[in-house]
């Protein structure tokens, strides 16, 4: 007979949790089975529907506890990729909801999140106990399937072996256009000293003020430092590209030189983003104010 009456309260505990999974503590919000709370804005259902791996060109604000986290409204850009759940109730089970064009918000419970981090990953103002939620709003613009990101991957990685199967091909042209007569060292550098100074020689330690000016190989300058101060710093502490270390090292103060910068010597494969494209050779026009 108790074990009668038991399984009859398991079923009704089992029921109860049935009904109350669609229900969550947020006003206007429902919750899934997993525990995610969520409220759909804007449903095109009969748009494409998103899927593991993809990537989302979105509009994202997330806050918790009124602090804005990320905000990139006005902005849609690709900002999240769609990872396998790291637990029930995580985004990615509201993000597969979605199709373009969707409107939604999305609850993730703090204390959930919390057991998968450590004590200093989550946000100061987290308070174990307290239903605390990470909310996204997201404005979901279009989405990159994994297929179209690996072809763009492939279509990226054939442009960067034709960019550094050329390279060699564009430092010749231009040092026959500027007839250049410096030979390259064994680095593929080339030194040209347009004046010799006669101060004291750059040499590791030493503090080193230079005015210089960096170009693509096309004239286009990505940076100088013509029109503020020079650039101050120790040798060898200062972290700059390889070619520059070397084409400077023992030249004197009072010295203008040039320097043509493999891109082994400079940013290689990487570049830097919004100034140098991958496999670039560099083109710097130094002078060397003062060595201390």
């Amino acid at each position: 007979m108790k074990k009668q009456i038991k399984s009859v309260i398991l079923m009704a505990i089992a029921a109860l949790m049935v009904v109350s999974c669609g229900k969550s503590d947020l006003p206007g919000y429902k919750k899934t089975k997993d525990g995610l709370s969520y409220k759909i804005v804007t449903s095109n259902k009969n748009a494409k529907q998103v899927q593991l791996e993809d990537m989302l060109v979105a509009e994202v604000c997330l806050t918790f506890a009124d602090d804005t986290l990320f905000n990139n409204f006005g902005n849609p850009d690709r900002v999240l990729r769609v990872n396998p759940a790291s637990f029930k109730g995580d985004l990615t089970e509201g993000l597969l909801m979605l199709h373009e064009g969707d409107e939604a918000y999305f609850a993730v419970c703090a204390d959930t999140m919390a057991r998968f981090f450590g004590p200093n990953q989550m946000h100061p103002k987290y308070v174990a106990g307290q239903g605390q939620y990470f909310i996204y709003h997201i404005k979901l613009a279009s989405i990159v399937s994994k297929e179209e990101i690996e072809q763009e991957a492939q279509n990226f990685r054939a442009e960067m072996e034709e960019r550094q199967s050329k390279e060699p091909e564009e430092i010749a042209q231009y040092i026959a256009d500027n007839n250049i007569t410096a030979k390259p060292d064994q680095d593929g550098l080339y030194i040209i000293v347009k004046q010799k100074g006669n101060g004291p020689v750059v040499a590791e330690g030493k503090t080193v003020s230079m005015h210089y000016t960096g170009k693509l190989l096309d004239g286009t300058i990505f940076d100088s430092s013509v029109d503020r101060d020079p650039l101050t710093y120790v040798v060898g502490k200062q972290g700059l590209i390889p070619g520059w270390e070397k084409g400077v090292m023992g030249q004197p103060a009072g010295t203008k030189l040039q320097l043509i910068i493999p891109s082994a010597l400079g940013y290689g494969a990487t570049g830097a983003p919004g100034r140098i494209p991958p496999y670039s050779p560099l083109c710097f026009d130094i002078e060397i104010v003062s060595v201390q």
